[in-house]
């Protein structure tokens, strides 16, 4: 089932990846809240989407007591959130011998810390119906970190085990609350590379996502528009063998 209706949150949404997806939710009927740290962007955005559809709000994802301040706001313009995916993130290139604690620390604040404040107060909204949708925008860069990467490698990989956590805690109590891992793929964004995909494309397979209220989506993890097959040991593999079971076929987003 996709939702048209309600309110979505994307954070990072003045440019890049999350620019897109505000645009591509709006034009899906979405109301749009856009969180970012500046107000100049994030106003550009409503001006291409319309007053009616985003609302922009300038915050800094790692100042939780301003994250919970800002989805009040959200909740008395619009009402509660039932969309929220959480892009924002930074990518300094520092060397360890350069990047201080503090430095280092920031980063997994914005990537990490951010995404678990936006996840939570998205969850005292969604609790009350019982229905809801987040989708954390992540990496592999823990796998093989690059060179003066190790924050954003760090708070990236940290982030995927966050998904699992969220779903091993809520399936039970909340299965109408879905949280899935998305890896949009390399960008043509200012974190991204030149030749990278237009985050346009990519924000279709976003957007896509986020909206499905399939509760078979709940734990799943996404590279681009397909669903990553879960991983398994041998003696899963003998069973299913023994048993003649099937893998189900993976979800598309096309």
């Amino acid at each position: 089932m996709t939702d048209k209706t309600g309110v979505a949150l994307v954070t990072g949404a003045g440019s890049g990846l999350g620019r897109a997806l505000a645009m591509e939710l709006a034009a899906r009927g979405m109301k749009v809240a856009g969180f970012g740290r500046r107000m100049d962007a994030l106003e550009a955005v409503r001006s291409d989407i319309g007053a009616d559809q985003f609302l922009p709000i300038s915050v800094d994802v790692s100042d939780f007591d301003a994250v919970a301040a800002r989805f009040q706001q959200i909740r008395d313009h619009w009402g509660a959130v039932s969309v929220v995916i959480n892009n924002a993130a930074v990518y300094p290139h520092r060397d360890l011998l350069e990047e201080t604690p503090h430095q280092f620390m920031k980063t997994v604040g914005i990537n990490l810390g951010g995404t678990y404040a936006c996840a939570h107060h998205a969850l005292l909204c969604m609790k009350e119906t019982g229905v809801g949708h987040i989708v954390n925008v992540s990496s592999f860069a823990d796998v093989a970190p690059l060179p003066a990467s190790a924050a954003y490698s760090v708070s990236k990989g940290a982030q995927r085990i966050l998904s699992r956590a969220l779903v091993a805690d809520l399936a039970d109590r909340f299965p109408g609350i879905i949280v899935t891992t998305w890896m949009p793929g390399i960008l043509a964004t200012d974190m991204g590379m030149s030749e990278g995909l237009p985050p346009e494309v990519a924000a279709k397979w976003g957007a896509e996502l986020a909206m499905r209220q399939d509760t078979e989506l709940n734990g799943k993890m996404f590279e681009m528009s397909c669903e990553l097959p879960e991983g398994r040991g041998l003696k899963r593999r003998v069973k299913d063998l023994v048993l003649m079971r099937r893998r189900p076929a993976l979800i598309t987003l096309e």
